[in-house]
């Protein structure tokens, strides 16, 4: 029974995480001219060696691009990935996370 009410506990933070992360979807969507040469406009990637974006956690893809942006993320698509990042604003980030979040 406690095992039950803490991974319901567990589970609404999660929730409410995720919730305190969405920007603006329809804002998102016009922000997104840059990002969709390889993530497409509708979250699928446009090459296989892209990650594709659709239906992803809003918060992941909010901290993975902050962390891109810092600097803090390297390997892989970090050199192309960085200087992306920087140009945008923290709303900017909410917002294209949100967008690419609500996609299925």
């Amino acid at each position: 029974m406690k095992l039950m009410l803490v991974a319901t506990l567990l589970g609404g933070a999660l929730l409410a995480m995720d919730a305190q992360a969405a920007g603006d979807a329809a804002a998102g969507e016009a922000k997104i001219a840059v990002c969709a040469a390889c993530h497409g406009t509708d979250g699928m990637a446009t090459a296989p060696i892209y990650p594709n974006l659709a239906g992803q956690s809003a918060t992941y893809l909010e901290s993975s691009l902050k962390a891109y942006r810092a600097g803090e993320r390297g390997g892989g698509m970090s050199a192309m990935m960085t200087p992306q990042a920087q140009s945008l604003s923290d709303e900017d980030i909410a917002d294209i996370a949100a967008y690419y979040s609500s996609l299925e």
